[in-house]
């Protein structure tokens, strides 16, 4: 997979979920997947990434160099908007303290592991620019529920989170030549 923009940051996220509750939290990686909740099937954790906005403050109007003759557009800077609900499978009674064990094992690794700048399989930098930080948003509840929306299965205690910045690079290239000589003439 490619190591940037939007599905590789919204598939590192989960996959650093897989590798940090399971078996804990979760009892298998397949159990945690992208999908809206409505949509969840089997799955006892879902991300769902509901909005993705411009990172404004990284906006840039400046050109890369790739080599001598040869300059990349600027890119793009996007923040992700993510919802994360968990579901147990487990009997009634003790359903819901399940769903809040898992979810306070998501907000301890999203507390000691805030940022997804690694490449997860090699624990090589993957070189994609600065660091997705991963932080809790602080939303109403009536916040959350508009964003949850109209689902017949009613509203499930979520998280939410927002990663970036997601850098999406330009495809336009625009060639250049090199100064090769310079005539100064003085009098």
């Amino acid at each position: 997979m490619n190591e940037t923009g939007i599905a590789w940051t919204a598939a590192a996220f989960v996959e650093l979920l897989r590798k940090k509750i399971v078996p804990s939290a979760v009892r298998s990686p397949e159990q945690i997947g992208l999908c809206h909740p409505a949509e969840r099937g089997d799955l006892g954790v879902t991300v769902w990434v509901y909005d993705i906005r411009e990172c404004e403050e990284l906006r840039s109007h400046t050109m890369r160099s790739i080599d001598g003759n040869r300059q990349r557009y600027p890119s793009c800077f996007v923040n992700l908007y993510c919802m994360i609900t968990a579901y147990s499978p487990g009997d009634a009674r003790y359903r819901s303290a399940e769903e809040q064990k898992i979810l306070e094992k998501i907000i301890q690794i999203f507390n000691d592991y805030g940022a997804i700048d690694m490449d997860l399989e090699s624990g090589k930098s993957a070189g994609r620019g600065p660091a997705c930080t991963i932080s809790m948003l602080n939303l109403s509840i009536e916040e959350k529920l508009r964003i949850y929306g109209n689902t017949e299965q009613g509203y499930h205690t979520s998280l939410f989170y927002e990663i970036g910045p997601v850098e999406i690079k330009s495809e336009r290239i625009r060639q250049t030549t090199r100064v090769t000589h310079v005539i100064f003439d003085v009098e």
